[in-house]
């Protein structure tokens, strides 16, 4: 039985509105890799988040902010990479961000996020909470890992390389255009006790390689947990909660990859794999921002 503040139950009465409005793009081919925010779908992602996100919920880092627009106006690709708890984080951020006055609005609407085929493939509704945001989706490493069967295996590689690749040319035209690409580097949201959850993916230093500003987002506080159903992104529990996101940064790419580097050589990562001390660093500097906000959030 689900539970009584599952996205499920506690806004059943708003499927048929988003049944309504959803365009339904729930089949990911190379031709609808990009999928522009559905602005119908917007308000009511943001009355949500109003719901759960408690009136002292705040984004920090403004100056870091406008920094950082200030490079991409002067022609430089820029990248976010953020912690990752909930399907909230990406509302959240927009909501927060679009209430913090023109700063917080001119990123809002630059960010275009990649987001896994899941968020649209697995459930309707899911896909359209996902849909009220700019998004250009790609097929995850680990969940082509996670084929088991050689036949599908085959076939899921190469509609892969296909998705990726068209992918790849949408985040290019993309940045061109003046945007900004958000990443959750984990590739997947914590789950509380599985550290694994928290490791950056390698693929994640190949974005940082082909960015030229980077700024990094921290997340304290979560209105959207787990249920005992965790695969099932409809049963995640709503509560109230005070979010803190905090924006780090401006750096440039190839100053952080070299500052990455250079922490790992002193001993403070067990691989010896280069992208992976890369991104090891990325979630280090979220881990030390994350704990620095979180003692004062409650």
């Amino acid at each position: 039985m689900s539970h009584p503040n599952s996205l499920k139950e506690r806004y059943r009465h708003l499927f048929p509105e988003l049944k309504r409005l959803s365009r339904g793009e729930t089949v990911i081919t190379e031709a609808n890799v990009y999928q522009k925010a559905n602005m119908e779908l917007r308000p009511i992602m943001d009355s949500m988040c109003a719901e759960n996100m408690l009136p002292t919920s705040e984004i920090r880092g403004i100056d870091a902010i406008q920094r950082f627009l200030d490079t991409i106006k002067a022609g430089k690709r820029g990248l976010i990479l953020m912690e990752h708890y909930s399907n909230f984080d990406l509302p959240g951020l927009i909501y927060l961000l679009n209430k913090h006055g023109p700063v917080g609005h001119e990123l809002a609407e630059k960010i275009i996020a990649i987001a896994g085929m899941k968020l649209n493939e697995e459930d309707p509704y899911v896909a359209a909470f996902a849909e009220g945001y700019s998004r250009i989706i790609i097929y995850p490493s680990r969940q082509l890992a996670a084929i088991k069967d050689p036949e599908l295996y085959k076939k899921e590689e190469q509609r892969s390389r296909v998705i990726n690749l068209a992918s790849m040319r949408a985040l290019d035209k993309a940045r061109k255009e003046g945007n900004v690409v958000l990443v959750f580097p984990s590739g997947t949201r914590y789950r509380p006790g599985k550290p694994e959850t928290k490791r950056g993916v390698r693929e994640i230093d190949s974005y940082i390689r082909l960015s030229d500003s980077l700024l990094l987002i921290s997340i304290n506080g979560n209105c959207l947990r787990f249920s005992d159903v965790p695969s099932d992104m409809m049963e995640d529990v709503t509560c109230q909660d005070r979010i803190i996101m905090t924006a780090g940064g401006p750096w440039t790419c190839d100053d952080f990859r070299a500052e990455a580097l250079a922490w790992a050589e002193a001993g403070n990562c067990s691989t010896e794999d280069k992208k992976q001390m890369v991104v090891d660093y990325v979630m280090h500097r979220l881990e030390v921002m994350h704990e620095e906000n979180e003692a004062g959030r409650l």
